[in-house]
């Protein structure tokens, strides 16, 4: 499992460019899925058929993460650049960004600019001399990622972009279990969710599922003066109650805590002050959709260095295979 997430975490995948991530997540699952396909938006979709009685689950994990794009380089070389998706510019100085032709570069910004520190303040250093030579490894409009490596910490794990290549380990993880489901899966690890919830929102709508579920991160409150939020590393899945983006359908709600209890895994309960998953698109598909999230806790989220602990991870798949097989006459 962990070398699942590490591979995910440490892929090249800015919203909008995720096909490393993707072609990476269909070697991983090819042989366990009867159908397998990557759509439009590029969200790639793999299905597990049930029984002829059983009903459509869509499980989504995205699949995109936030980072950089390049608005312009200067006569010396240096790189301007804007935000891709809800960045934390607090993280940003001296942390450094990978672009997809191999170039890496330091962030860095401007003298005296902490106290109002903006991104028009802040710039890239690719070691270039002059525009012509920065040029030659990095164009206007080009991608970046924050450049981090994969940290092993023994039940804690650190990376970048544990949102939400975890969630996609997770689904992976679930599909290598589950053999002979009730119901037909649909596990979608979409594209574009950091920037608007868009691939979450076209697949829903192709798949009209009867349940939707997000597999995503969510914050903690375990932390030295963090917000208040009952939510801690190493305690269990995270069962959505609300976000921005989504009240939680009270009986999907109820049915994940049941059968957290029934199988014995640990949980609690998230209600998340600002944020969304992409259960927020799949709800308002259509004629609407019950939807609800399973959410692995997450510290630093948004920044090179968010950490999870993998006994949490674990007990999210086992919460998956358990709702494999669920009889969801009720909802």
């Amino acid at each position: 499992m962990k070398t699942i997430i590490q591979q995910l975490t440490e892929a090249f995948g800015p919203s909008g460019f995720e096909t490393e991530v993707t072609e990476l997540i269909k070697s991983m699952i090819e042989e366990h899925v009867d159908e397998l396909g990557v759509d439009v938006l590029g969200n790639l979709i793999a299905v597990k058929k049930g029984s002829q009685d059983g009903k459509k689950i869509m499980f989504a994990a995205h699949t995109d993460e936030i980072g950089l794009v390049v608005t312009h380089i200067d006569d010396k070389g240096f790189l301007r650049f804007g935000n891709v998706g809800g960045v934390g510019i607090s993280t940003l100085v001296g942390n450094r960004v990978r672009f997809a032709g191999g170039a890496v570069g330091a962030i860095y910004q401007e003298k005296g600019s902490w106290k109002d520190l903006t991104l028009d303040k802040l710039y890239i250093d690719i070691g270039a001399e002059s525009k012509e030579e920065a040029l030659k490894k990095v164009k206007v409009g080009e991608f970046g990622i924050f450049h981090r490596e994969f940290e092993d910490l023994g039940n804690r794990l650190i990376a970048k972009s544990m949102d939400d290549r975890v969630g996609c380990a997770v689904l992976v993880e679930a599909l290598k279990t589950i053999k002979n489901p009730k119901n037909t899966l649909y596990f979608v690890f979409t594209a574009q969710e950091e920037v608007g919830l868009r691939g979450a929102r076209t697949a829903a709508y192709g798949i009209e599922p009867d349940l939707g579920i997000a597999l995503d991160v969510t914050l903690t409150g375990d932390m030295p003066e963090a917000r208040r939020m009952d939510v801690s590393l190493g305690k269990g899945a995270a069962i959505k109650v609300k976000d921005s983006s989504l009240i939680a359908h009270p009986k999907v709600k109820d049915l994940l805590v049941s059968l957290a209890e029934e199988k014995q895994i640990p949980y609690q309960m998230e209600v998340l002050d600002a944020g969304g998953t992409d259960a927020g698109a799949i709800h308002l598909t259509k004629a609407g959709v019950p939807s609800g999230a399973i959410s692995i806790p997450t510290r630093y989220v948004h920044s090179p260095s968010e950490m999870v602990d993998i006994r949490d991870v674990k007990a999210c798949v086992d919460l998956v295979v358990a709702l494999a097989d669920k009889d969801l006459a009720a909802i």
